[in-house]
């Protein structure tokens, strides 16, 4: 048991570590974002709105968190290079220009790639983005502010893709709840 915990500790080094911390977190984006919509559709399940487990849509959840986790890698090590320290003024200048800049770019993202593996018209994912936007990023709001002054004042930079996917975790659910919400609507 000691060995497979001293194993468990050297591979999660490794997986944090600077030369494979970018697919350490894509990997866990693409995880946790699959997750979030199997919960989802379980639920949908569970009270009658949808029949079966949809492996696609899992997949193209999978895929849209790829993208997000990417660009998250990116960002959070953008945003310590151009404001670095964990003083209270610089996290919360962190936090608003998380808000005001990345939210509504991971939400655009997040359309983007679903729309581009369910093969959907660019008419046709302009028109999703604008009747669900306001909601996704309405509910950023609410969720991401409170978790993000943890992320920037506690954590170092290696470990905040993992931390963001764990918060969200439940937003993925309600994120797979909004994205599929038509088409469950007509069963």
């Amino acid at each position: 048991m000691i060995r497979v915990l001293h194993q468990l500790k050297t591979l999660a080094k490794k997986a944090f570590s600077n030369r494979y911390l970018l697919y350490t977190n894509v990997g866990i984006s693409i995880s946790l974002s699959g997750v979030g919509d199997i919960i989802e559709q379980h639920y949908e399940i569970y009270t009658n709105n949808l029949e079966f487990w949809d492996r696609q849509r899992t997949r193209q959840m999978s895929v849209s968190g790829m993208t997000v986790g990417i660009f998250c890698h990116n960002w959070y090590n953008l945003m310590d290079r151009m404001f670095p320290g964990r003083t209270l003024s610089i996290v919360l200048k962190k936090v608003l220009i998380d808000q005001t800049i990345a939210s509504p770019i991971v939400i655009l993202l997040f359309f983007t790639t679903l729309g581009v593996l369910r093969r959907a018209s660019l008419t046709e994912t302009i028109k999703e983005m604008r009747e669900k936007f306001s909601r996704l990023y309405t509910a950023e709001w609410v969720v991401w502010p409170p978790a993000q002054l943890f992320n920037f004042y506690v954590l170092p930079t290696k470990y905040r893709v993992l931390y963001d996917n764990t918060i969200s975790l439940g937003y993925d659910v309600y994120t797979s709840y909004v994205i599929n919400e038509n088409n469950n609507s007509n069963l």
